[in-house]
């Protein structure tokens, strides 16, 4: 039997511990990336979008404390309201303790939430009540090295039954983004 200290009221679950952090954001700074946006990486993301369906769409790199999205597609301004009648708009950067990206690096595998709302561990995340997330689906972008760059995901505001083929849609968005990252690092032409 194993005890759990409490956790802090009206959190369920704290993000992961993410041992690997310090030695990804050195490696992201030495690839030129999780401190800009570029062009490509948001047409990557309006494409995975555009394949699943999904209103928002993430290209995903995580240091010690925060989490840049570089590619990035969201809904139009107004798709989600708040109790209090605001829209909220995701921006480029969220803290680490937001959204399951975080989970998906420290596991290092796919993700999948259908309606994040079953899952007590985290469907108290603050993204739910804040954007109104519900479902979620995210892959690792695990380098040659075995290092996990970031994350490749979609979300929506309303449950979603991904199933296998947004699984391996995910999966094989990941794989490919990998080796597009790895040809520009080794091009030397940056993404």
């Amino acid at each position: 039997m194993s005890y759990d200290p409490p956790r802090p009221a009206g959190r369920l679950l704290l993000t992961p511990e993410d041992k690997e952090a310090p030695a990804r954001a050195h490696r992201l700074r030495r690839l030129g990336l999780g401190e800009r946006t570029d062009p490509a990486l948001d047409a990557y993301a309006d494409r995975l979008g555009d394949a699943t369906g999904a209103p928002y769409a993430m290209v995903n790199f995580l240091d010690e404390n925060r989490q840049f999205f570089a590619g990035l597609r969201r809904p139009a301004s107004g798709s989600y309201r708040k109790g209090d009648g605001t829209s909220p708009e995701v921006g480029r950067i969220l803290p680490r303790d937001h959204g399951f990206c975080p989970h998906v690096v420290v596991r290092r595998k796919a993700l999948v939430l259908e309606d994040v709302l079953d899952y007590p561990r985290f469907a108290g995340n603050p993204v739910v009540d804040e954007f109104g997330i519900r479902s979620y689906l995210g892959a690792p972008l695990i380098d040659s090295t075995g290092m996990v760059l970031g994350t490749v995901c979609v979300a929506d505001l309303a449950p979603r039954p991904w199933g296998r083929i947004g699984l391996e849609t995910i999966k094989t968005a990941a794989a490919d983004l990998v080796v597009r990252l790895e040809r520009w690092e080794s091009d030397g032409l940056g993404p």
